[in-house]
């Protein structure tokens, strides 16, 4: 990895690109802790078949493709396992690691986040928090770039339907626009 006292080209850019892998990594699992776990065993995967990655250039990609696949192999095992409860679970509860006075906004952003399928979590990680754009989104995600843009609006949609009924005041509509029973 290190080539006369130097990081090579492909630690470089690996080392570059954690903390985006670790911030796409929470927002697919929701659990810090297991974030890291396939954060860690992506970069070990990583560094295993380096030379899989056919251009420098599509690291990012890459990376994110063995950590999706990664949660994806994740979530087999627990449903074969079952639930497991940690009860040190609220140490990585994100409105924790706010101020007191912004922590039910972060609450309630954190359960409308929670409220939306890996699919538009995902859609919104890429397009919204790390810019992308959607042609690279869908020759990542290996989708017509027109069901990127669908399910971003849809993401967009219900993420701004749960944050609008978040307070509990009044109830959200289902799709027929009527409130839904509870």
């Amino acid at each position: 990895m290190a080539v006369n006292g130097k990081l090579d080209e492909f630690a470089a850019a690996l080392l570059a690109h954690l903390p985006r892998l670790r911030r796409y990594a929470i927002a697919l699992s929701r659990d810090a802790n297991l974030a890291d776990d396939l954060v860690q065993e992506c970069v070990e995967r990583a560094l295993r078949n380096r030379e899989a990655l056919n251009q420098q250039s599509h690291v990012s990609g890459w990376l994110r493709s063995i950590l999706h696949n990664l949660y994806l192999d994740a979530l087999r095992r627990e449903r074969r396992r079952g639930t497991s409860v940690d009860w040190h679970e609220s140490a990585n509860l994100v409105e924790l690691s706010v101020a007191p006075t912004d922590r039910s906004a972060a609450r309630e952003l954190q359960q409308a986040m929670n409220e939306l399928s890996v699919e538009h979590r995902q859609i919104l990680l890429l397009v919204g928090l790390e810019g992308r754009s959607y042609r690279d989104v869908a020759a990542e995600l290996n989708v017509p770039i027109g069901t990127v843009m669908s399910r971003l609006a849809r993401a967009r949609t219900q993420l701004r339907l749960a944050l609008e009924y978040a307070d509990g005041t009044r109830e959200r509509p289902n799709a027929h626009g009527k409130a839904k029973a509870r």
